[in-house]
C-alpha cells in the first residue's frame, strides 16, 4: 500500500480555478484537466460547483462533468454547494446507482459585508446554512466539509477580527464536518497572521481537521501555505497553473499554483504523493486551452535543474 503523504493537496482548479475565467472552458477540456490531475497523483479534487449558471457561467455544465468522471474508488470528488438547492443537485448526481459527487463543500462567510453581497446572508445566517448542509449531506450518506471564507480579510469590511473567525469556527464545529478550511479569499494574509489564526482555531475546534486555502493576489500565498504547514495544517488547497479568483470579490486573483506548492514542499522534504512533471504537463495544457499566460511559475521554469 502507498504511504499516506505528509501533506494532502486538494486540487481546486476545475472549480475555483475556472470559475472566474472569461474564456469558456469546454466540458471535455475540464475532464482533461481532471484526468491530468489524477494522473499526477491527485486523489481529492473539487470538480464543480452547483450554483446558478447565470451567476457562474463556467459551472453551467456541473452535472455533465460529474456524469463523465472516471469511477475511481481511490479518488474523492468534491462539489461546492452554497445552499440546500445546490446540495440537492449534488445529491441527485448519485441517483440511479451513479457514482456522482462524494463530498459536499459548504461555505460560511466570516464577514457580513462579503456574505450579504455574495449570498445575501449575514455571517450567522451563513453559519446556519452551512451547518444545515452538513447535516443533510450526512443524513444522505455524503461526507461534507466547510470553508470559512474571508477568514483573513474582507473586500468590503476590511480586517476580520480573529475572535470573529474563532467564533464562526466553533459554531460550525458543532455540525461535526469532515474538516474546516481557513480561506484567504482575497489574498491579503501574511505568514504571521496565518500562524496565529491556525493556532487559535485549532484550540477552539479540537480534533476537527483543518485545511487551508490561499490566493496569491499579493504574492504571499506560497509563504502562507508554508506557515500553515508549520502550524500543523496538513491539508492544503491549490489550483493547477495558479488559476482562480472569486467573481464576487473585487481584484481577487488566482489560487496558489499546485505545481509551485508541490515544488516547495518536495524540495523541503515534505511528501505530497504528486508528480511535479505531471502537474507541469497539465498546467501547460490549461495554458494552451486558454491561449493566455497563467500565473504559475514552476510550469514556466521547470523543476530543479538536473533533477529527475
Amino acid at each position: 500500500m502507498a504511504q499516506t503523504p505528509a501533506v494532502e493537496i486538494i486540487e481546486v482548479g476545475p472549480r475555483d480555478g475556472l470559475q472566474n475565467e472569461k474564456i469558456p472552458f469546454a466540458t471535455a477540456d475540464k475532464l482533461s484537466l481532471i484526468g491530468g490531475a489524477l494522473d499526477a497523483g491527485v486523489r481529492r479534487i473539487e470538480v464543480a460547483s452547483f450554483v446558478h449558471p447565470r451567476l457562474v457561467p463556467q459551472m453551467a455544465d456541473a452535472e455533465d462533468v460529474v456524469a463523465a468522471l472516471p469511477d475511481r474508488p481511490d479518488v474523492t470528488y468534491i462539489g461546492l454547494v452554497l445552499n440546500k438547492r445546490g446540495l440537492l443537485r449534488a445529491l441527485a448526481t448519485r441517483e440511479g446507482g451513479r457514482r456522482g459527487v462524494d463530498e459536499a463543500g459548504a461555505v460560511a462567510v466570516c464577514s457580513d459585508g462579503f456574505g450579504q453581497r455574495n449570498q445575501g446572508r449575514t455571517r450567522l445566517e451563513a453559519v446556519e446554512d452551512a451547518t444545515g448542509i452538513v447535516s443533510l449531506a450526512k443524513q444522505e450518506g455524503m461526507s461534507a466539509q466547510i470553508t470559512l471564507s474571508t477568514a483573513f480579510g474582507c473586500p468590503f469590511d476590511g480586517p476580520v477580527a480573529p475572535e470573529t473567525v474563532v467564533d464562526t469556527a466553533k459554531r460550525l464545529a458543532e455540525a461535526e464536518p469532515k474538516e474546516l478550511a481557513l480561506a484567504d479569499t482575497i489574498g491579503v494574509a501574511v505568514p504571521a497572521q496565518v500562524t496565529d489564526l491556525v493556532g487559535r482555531v485549532r484550540e477552539a475546534v479540537g480534533d476537527i481537521p483543518l485545511r487551508a486555502h490561499f490566493h496569491n493576489t499579493r504574492n504571499t500565498g506560497i509563504a502562507n501555505a508554508w506557515a500553515a504547514y508549520e502550524a500543523g495544517v496538513t491539508r492544503l488547497d491549490a489550483s493547477i497553473a495558479g488559476l482562480g479568483g472569486c467573481p464576487f470579490a473585487p481584484k481577487a486573483t488566482g489560487n496558489i499554483a499546485t505545481e509551485d506548492l508541490v515544488y516547495l514542499l518536495q524540495r523541503s522534504g515534505v511528501d505530497t504523493g504528486l508528480s511535479l512533471d505531471g502537474l507541469i504537463h497539465t498546467a501547460t495544457f490549461v495554458e494552451g486551452v486558454l491561449g493566455l499566460p497563467t500565473p504559475g511559475q514552476v510550469s514556466k521554469a521547470g523543476g530543479f535543474p538536473g533533477s529527475a
